[in-house]
């Protein structure tokens, strides 16, 4: 498994992050810590979470139930040291502050509740899941509308978060600071506040990207190279929909569709006809559709983590199966034209 820099920081990551949103929910705890048992074995070192989670459904009652299965992993193994532990602290508008944004205050009770559920002392990357003022992720990208932003309260808030991570830092809670669903023009004032400040700087932004969700490919992706901020892509197989198992209306019993028909508003009249474009390339080229769809991602000229998920075992397997795949130029041709042909399905 290839290893890669995270941001500026002194961490050397697996390629390939493990997601965790579906433990607790989908996946039971003994299924959980298998895949992580797993995971290292393969050389995957990065996994990441969040005191939202799990997902599937979300609810305020089970909020915090994954990063205790991580931490109960922690505790049975001794094993803390071996990964590399990235979590989230909600924004405004969660269910489980009842709605109440990120602040100083909230920060240290997300982080104090976070440490102890995941039985370490220390997180590796905290990042901030959605800004408190909105953004255009979650297909929001439509009919997006800053205009109701409040810039200098903004900066005021970032200054206000950023004097709260340099305290956490100092004090060893964390190591190092991520954005999560953000913007380009976000994302730079909370370089630039930082480096006035000399507060934590941003190392990481964790937004969907897959074949199918490209908005990170200009602005972004410009910023991500420039500045040595790490895309953390979530969602990076398109919530299932490049694996092929959708296709054709079909439905597996376990899977996210069966939960959530709408799958997070990504269900529309074009997305398995786009499916289907990268899964003929695949087929062209003789590839297995996630295998291709990962190392799309992990090639792509900017700095890229893909974050994969796995409801079973076996899933994990086969994604672990191609670890180590490189796609040659034809390949990628393909890919550019099939993406200029189906641009943007959701």
């Amino acid at each position: 498994m290839k290893t890669v820099r995270l941001g500026r920081t002194d961490l050397k990551v697996s390629q390939l992050c493990l997601g965790s949103m579906t433990w607790g929910t989908q996946t039971a705890e003994a299924d959980a810590h298998q895949q992580i048992d797993a995971s290292l074995d393969a050389g995957i070192n990065f996994i990441d979470t969040a005191e939202a989670y799990p997902v599937n459904p979300m609810t305020k009652e089970g909020a915090g139930r994954t990063e205790e299965i991580i931490g109960n992993w922690f505790a049975k193994t001794g094993r803390r040291d071996d990964v590399v532990l990235a979590t989230k602290v909600a924004g405004k508008g969660n269910y489980i502050r009842d709605g109440e944004g990120i602040s100083a205050k909230t920060i240290r009770e997300a982080v104090e509740g976070s440490l102890k559920r995941l039985q370490t002392d220390m997180i590796d990357l905290y990042q901030l899941h959605w800004p408190n003022r909105g953004s255009y992720m979650f297909r929001q990208n439509w009919s997006y509308d800053p205009s109701h932003q409040d810039r200098a309260a903004t900066l005021a808030h970032m200054e206000e978060v950023l004097s709260t991570m340099a305290d956490l830092v100092a004090e060893g809670k964390i190591r190092h600071f991520g954005l999560s669903n953000e913007s380009a023009w976000g994302t730079m004032m909370w370089l630039q506040v930082a480096e006035r400040m000399g507060a934590p700087r941003v190392e990481s932004i964790q937004n969907e990207y897959s074949l199918l969700c490209r908005l990170y490919d200009t602005d972004m992706a410009e910023l991500g190279h420039n500045e040595d901020v790490s895309l953390l892509a979530f969602s990076p197989l398109a919530v299932g929909y490049l694996t092929g198992k959708y296709q054709g209306g079909a439905v597996p019993d376990g899977s996210r569709m069966s939960i959530n028909d709408k799958m997070g508003g990504r269900a529309s009249d074009r997305v398995l006809g786009a499916a289907q474009a990268y899964l003929d390339i695949a087929a062209k080229h003789g590839l297995d559709p996630v295998h291709m769809a990962l190392a799309w991602c992990c090639q792509r000229p900017f700095p890229v983590i893909p974050i994969f998920g796995a409801t079973t075992m076996e899933q994990l397997k086969h994604i672990i199966a191609g670890k180590d795949v490189v796609l040659g130029k034809e390949v990628l041709r393909d890919i550019t034209a099939a993406h200029k042909a189906n641009p943007m399905p959701y």
